[in-house]
């Protein structure tokens, strides 16, 4: 089924397909090729944020589980069935690969949003598409990112070859939990390596059914393995391993430095990390657009209820059209994000993913309260969905950047405007944080730009738009927001290493 008929669905018929995937779901790992339960036996509960129901309980992975799947994965590897297939052919796979996922884009939408409350209209309208596309992309790099022959002498032949890694460990977060795998398991694949991967336990029913169907595409048992479980079980097992060549993380800062730290205690593996955000977007009074930059600004701070690494959560916006712009963001993005049924296509904004989560969010609204900065609107919970984890958009005006709710990463529907009185003053504002993901502004003076762009502190700079590119953008932060960069070719290149070979020739 296509994704445009994929969006004809309604909420009766989303309802109706969520039913019966809730009957028998797959909960087991994904290791060889096959479907198995965990060693020990033990599980954890999925529950929809949406209801607080139980979906279903899932197999909890172990250091055993792992072990497991690592030396499947090394076995694969070494085989060479993946590592060495011919590039043509491993393409061929990936694209088939791609085609599958489309081909159950219905199954795999409803389960990602009962799993963590995503609204339905954005896995089919976003993330499926992006997860098909980031296949095919990194599958057109297997044959276009090459090795050199360099300039040497005339008895010499001196060759750098670009060779996989060997077992890539992936570890994802529950936010995009189909696509930020994507964004790992494909550029570690099309390169020729073996990928275990472990999903964030708020958000494991879909991974796995991924890798089932890179094997019904032709790719290798072994190769794409996926272990479920807790992240300090499972997860730390995977970044401790030593025939993990490379592990890849996603999450929160403090668990990234804890990556860091295994593989030191490890085998010195490579890292990538993109460990989140606190991004700053800023308005100058001279924009080209307040309508397009207004609703840049809410959109880049509500979508996916502010669960995004990304988010433009800091919007520093210049004096002179501070009371305009905040009335203005007020006055049009009402209606726009109502907290409602994942499940009805007219759904912008679902739950956040736990009621932990929830909680915490709201008790940094109290934060923002108490430190003295003005609530717009929002800031609260809406009665009438009290049995899921939803938080109604909130605004925050009067904020300085010192307090709480300007410093630490929120991860929820919150944005908060902070006033500023000149370019510098904004660029010191905007890069006084431990993070540096991304930020955006909008100005018609392209000295300001430039030096704007020069100057801000961030992996990723959107000018005069926000969140908003191809795969030809490097995705990646500065600072304590990690040392990826994904989605793009150096991804590819990231997942694979150089070797030198120097040939001394007769003559």
């Amino acid at each position: 089924m296509s994704f445009t008929e994929l969006r004809q669905h309604d909420r009766d018929r989303w309802h109706a397909l969520a039913g019966r995937a809730v009957e028998k779901p797959e909960t087991r790992h994904f290791i060889d090729g096959d479907w198995v339960d965990s060693v020990d036996g033990g599980r954890f509960e999925t529950v929809n944020p949406a209801t607080g129901e139980v979906i279903a309980a899932v197999s909890a992975g172990t250091v055993k589980d792992i072990d497991r799947a690592v030396a499947s994965a090394m076995a694969a590897f070494q085989s060479g069935a993946w590592s060495k297939m011919a590039p043509r052919r491993r393409m061929k796979v990936m694209y088939g690969f791609a085609d599958l996922v489309a081909e159950h884009a219905e199954e795999l939408a409803v389960l990602e949003s009962l799993d963590m409350g995503k609204p339905i209209r954005d896995v089919i309208n976003v993330d499926l598409p992006l997860v098909c596309e980031t296949i095919r992309f990194m599958a057109e790099c297997i044959d276009k990112v090459d090795g050199s022959v360099t300039n040497t002498a005339s008895d010499v032949l001196h060759m750098v070859l670009r060779e996989p890694l060997g077992v890539v460990g992936a570890i994802t977060p529950w936010n995009f939990p189909m696509l930020m795998a994507a964004w790992k398991f494909a550029p570690a694949l099309a390169a020729g390596n073996s990928v275990v991967l472990k999903p964030a336990e708020q958000s494991s029913l879909t991974s796995a059914r991924l890798a089932e169907l890179f094997v019904r595409a032709g790719g290798p048992a072994g190769v794409f393995n996926v272990v479920n479980g807790i992240g300090e079980v499972a997860g730390q097992a995977l970044a401790l391993h030593n025939d993990v060549a490379k592990i890849s993380f996603t999450g929160s800062t403090a668990v990234g430095k804890l990556m860091l730290q295994y593989a030191g205690q490890s085998n010195m593996k490579h890292v990538g990390l993109e460990c989140g955000g606190k991004s700053p977007h800023l308005f100058l009074s001279d924009l080209p657009d307040m309508s397009a930059a207004v609703k840049a600004a809410y959109g880049g701070v509500f979508d996916n209820m502010g669960e995004v690494c990304a988010a433009g959560s800091r919007l520093l916006v210049e004096r002179p059209i501070y009371d305009e712009f905040i009335e203005r963001f007020t006055a049009e993005s009402q209606g726009v994000y109502v907290p409602g049924d994942p499940l009805d296509p007219g759904t912008k904004m679902g739950p956040l993913v736990t009621k932990a989560d929830q909680q915490r969010v709201l008790g940094m609204i109290e934060t923002g309260r108490s430190e003295g900065a003005r609530l717009v609107f929002g800031g609260d919970a809406p009665e009438a969905l009290e049995p899921g984890a939803y938080v109604n958009p909130t605004l925050f005006a009067d904020v300085d950047n010192r307090m709480c709710i300007a410093q630490q990463e929120i991860f929820g529907p919150v944005a908060s405007v902070i006033p500023f009185d000149s370019v510098d003053e904004a660029l010191a504002i905007a890069n006084d944080t431990i993070y540096g993901l991304a930020a955006g502004l909008w100005t018609r003076d392209i000295d300001k730009a430039f030096k704007l762009v020069r100057g801000l502190q961030s992996g990723v700079v959107w000018v005069n738009t926000f969140d908003n590119a191809d795969f030809t953008q490097p995705f990646g932060g500065y600072k304590q927001s990690g040392n990826a960069r994904d989605k793009c070719i150096d991804s590819y290149k990231s997942y694979t290493q150089t070797k030198s070979a120097w040939v001394k020739l007769s003559g």
